[in-house]
Formats: C-alpha cells, structure tokens, sequence
C-alpha cells in the first residue's frame, strides 16, 4: 500500500473498482505512477497495472479528470 496517499487502497483493490466503475480518474492515474516509481510491486500487481492500460487502449475504460 502507497503511504504518500491518504487513502490505503491496493493495487488489486483499484483494479476492482476501475473495473466496475468503467473508467479510470486522474487520481487513480496519479497512484499508479506513484506505485509504479516507488514502491517494489509484485508480478501480479504489475500485470494488473499493465492490463488496465491495455484496458484503456482497447475503449474498454475511460479515462476521467
């Protein structure tokens, strides 16, 4: 979990509600990038992270402000 924000979320945890909101928001963006940069992340986080972004290539998510 990324401690510079101050909600407690998990990457898995974003993953579902992305998910099932359809799309994806600047802040959600913004704690990807941070766990991407900072923090040591699992195989299995980094391969949610990289179907998300598949995800928002294909149409299948909207990316929001």
């Amino acid at each position: 979990m990324l401690s510079a924000f101050n909600q407690t979320i998990s990457i898995t945890e974003l993953f579902s509600q992305v998910y099932s909101v359809g799309r994806i928001t600047k802040t959600d963006r913004q704690y990807l990038q941070y766990a991407l940069l900072e923090e040591c992340l699992s195989e299995e986080e980094i391969s949610l992270i990289d179907r998300l972004v598949y995800a928002v290539r294909r149409g299948w998510l909207q990316m929001t402000d």
